[in-house]
């Protein structure tokens, strides 16, 4: 009787652990987006750019004198099943000049999900040049299943960047947030804006 009592307290033991661990890592993986965020901010690596710029286009002064080529590049975190792609692959941009392009996101599953697209810029050094007036990485996208979405993206590329950097590529990585999106819907009854971008 003694070796039973043992032994079920051993598997509870056991079960408590393998919940707790569980829990880390749902607990892990909700955090990586703000982690990712705050690594950036603290190191400046990975090109992270900033939040919405605000801009005058009818004050502005393109520098008709330079061509820059900026490419556009997507990918998925890993359990992330959508599919993510630019319109294009990249254009050609003078300095000062607002300029648009698209995005196409699809959810390939059967269920509600949430996205979120972190952005960097390569080099680095272009990141500070680099400004973004409308962008679907400033908040969630919500897809209901099998939903396509079109997702603008509007930028310029500063005057100041360093005449030496001729091509920028911009990259966006796509992360699955719905669980982090739902635990912030408990609590406050919404859906939790963006983090940056």
């Amino acid at each position: 009787m003694t070796d039973r009592k043992a032994q079920q307290s051993n598997i509870n033991k056991t079960v408590g652990k393998l919940c707790l661990m569980v829990l880390g890592m749902v607990c892990f993986v909700i955090a990586l987006v703000p982690l990712y965020d705050l690594f950036c901010e603290i190191t400046g690596l990975n090109g992270k750019t900033g939040g919405p710029y605000t801009f005058d286009e009818a004050k502005a002064e393109p520098d008709k004198s330079r061509l820059i080529r900026v490419n556009f590049l997507t990918n998925t975190n890993e359990g992330m099943v959508w599919k993510f792609w630019p319109e294009k692959g990249g254009v050609r941009v003078n300095p000062g000049a607002a300029n648009s392009v698209s995005f196409y996101v699809k959810n390939t599953t059967d269920q509600v999900m949430v996205g979120q697209a972190i952005p960097s810029v390569v080099p680095g050094a272009a990141a500070e040049f680099f400004h973004k007036t409308e962008c679907f990485c400033f908040e969630h996208q919500v897809l209901q299943p099998g939903e396509e979405m079109e997702m603008p993206m509007r930028f310029i590329v500063g005057h100041e960047l360093p005449k030496n950097i001729r091509s920028i590529s911009l990259s966006y990585a796509l992360f699955d947030v719905t669980d982090s999106v739902e635990l912030a819907q408990l609590s406050s009854g919404s859906i939790a804006p963006a983090a940056g971008g």
